[in-house]
């Protein structure tokens, strides 16, 4: 177990308290630290942008979590079948997972642009009006949530196969032979074998939509003057906001929010 603990208490406790510490001080990365208390923490619940923030992570929470989780469950189930290209599929649907934020926030400008964007293009070949997309108040986070979706579902896509491939067969078979369709034999056989994965995706899901920063800042831009962009601020962006005002430099709450 020790390797194990080593990791845990290297890359997760000791960062951990280690932020903690910082936060009780007014620092700027190169000058003497002085300790400020809870100052800091009073700053920050006083700040009418940070509870437009936490409300706006509590939105996209309540819209991610659910829906990662089920378009997991739903492309497994596509997937755990004995097909053609079974193997390819399973590699394509896997590989936006794998894509940095910083170019998934590059691809979701050139899709939802309001100008040269894609999806517009599409839409004005459909006859239908051009949409505001990440500048309109009311978009801007189901296009963050959409674009989070293409990548997280892969996640949870991989570990629910993994747990429907581990259900024994003779489950199935069994409640084939009693005469049981497929939707039966998913609800009342396949589902109840998936609730412990389902819980650990749900409190995984949830870890990180909390933390969701780097998709937002890549998307707008960093640019929160504009009172549409404000929209989709998360709770990670003010505080990043502060801290590159007294620094100068990129925070550094990008590297504890990015995948590693």
């Amino acid at each position: 177990m020790a390797p194990a603990s080593v990791i845990v208490v290297g890359l997760s406790i000791f960062p951990a308290g280690w932020a903690f510490v910082l936060s009780l001080q007014h620092w700027n990365g190169f000058s003497q630290p002085e300790f400020a208390g809870v100052s800091n923490y009073a700053g920050v619940i006083t700040d009418s942008e940070f509870w437009d923030a936490v409300v706006h992570t509590a939105v996209y929470v309540v819209l991610f979590v659910p829906l990662s989780v089920f378009a997991g469950m739903i492309l497994a189930v596509a997937l755990n079948r004995k097909i053609r290209f079974i193997g390819l599929y399973r590699t394509l649907i896997f590989v936006p997972f794998v894509v940095s934020a910083a170019t998934t926030g590059v691809l979701t400008n050139y899709l939802f642009d309001t100008q040269f964007g894609i999806v517009n293009h599409v839409l004005n070949v459909l006859g239908l009006p051009a949409q505001g997309w990440l500048t309109d108040q009311k978009q801007a986070m189901v296009v963050i949530v959409i674009m989070s979706l293409w990548g997280s579902a892969a996640f949870t896509t991989v570990i629910y196969l993994a747990a429907l491939q581990d259900i024994p067969a003779e489950l199935v078979e069994a409640a084939t032979i009693d005469g049981a369709n497929r939707v039966q034999t998913f609800w009342l056989v396949v589902l109840p074998q998936l609730k412990s994965v389902s819980t650990f995706l749900v409190i995984w899901q949830l870890v990180q939509a909390i933390q969701l920063f780097d998709l937002v800042y890549t998307t707008t831009r960093g640019v929160r003057s504009m009172r549409p962009r404000r929209s989709s601020t998360t709770c990670g962006t003010p505080l990043s906001s502060s801290w590159t005002s007294a620094t100068g430099r990129p925070s550094p709450t990008c590297c504890s929010a990015s995948r590693s």
